[in-house]
C-alpha cells in the first residue's frame, strides 16, 4: 500500500507562485509513475504534470506548459509541484497519485491517491 500526504494549498492573487508538496509513505518501490491532478467545481478531474519515478522524466499538460513544474526529492519520498504565474481557471483542488502501471496524464490510470489541497486564484 502507498499513503500520499498533500501540502501546500492557498489563496494567491493571480500571478503569484506556490509550491505544493506531496510526502509518500509505504511500499514506495512500486511506484512507476507519480504526478499531479486537479479538479474544479462542475469539472472533471484532469492530468496537470507527471514524472517517472526512475529516471525523472517528465510530461506536462498543455494549459500549464512554461508555468509549472513538477519535481522530486527520492531521499524524502516527496513530490512537488512548482506553480508560477497562476491565473484564476488554476482554481482547484489539487491531488497527488501514483501507480504501477503506464506513464500517463489520464487520471484513471492512477490507483493511490491523497486527499488534495485547495488552490485559490482570485484576479
Amino acid at each position: 500500500q502507498v499513503q500520499l500526504v498533500e501540502s501546500g494549498g492557498d489563496s494567491v492573487q493571480a500571478g503569484g507562485s506556490l509550491r505544493l508538496s506531496c510526502v509518500a509513505s509505504g511500499y514506495t518501490n512500486s511506484v512507476y509513475s507519480m504526478g499531479w491532478f486537479r479538479q474544479a467545481p462542475g469539472k472533471e478531474r484532469e492530468g496537470v504534470a507527471i514524472i517517472f519515478t526512475g529516471g525523472g522524466s517528465t510530461r506536462y499538460a498543455d494549459f500549464v506548459k512554461g508555468r509549472f513544474t513538477i519535481s522530486q526529492d527520492s531521499a524524502k519520498n516527496t513530490l512537488y509541484l512548482q506553480m508560477n504565474n497562476l491565473k484564476p481557471e488554476d482554481t482547484a483542488i489539487y491531488y497527488c497519485a501514483a501507480d504501477r502501471g503506464r506513464f500517463s496524464l489520464s487520471p484513471a490510470n492512477y490507483r493511490y491517491w491523497g486527499q488534495g489541497t485547495q488552490v485559490t486564484v482570485s484576479s
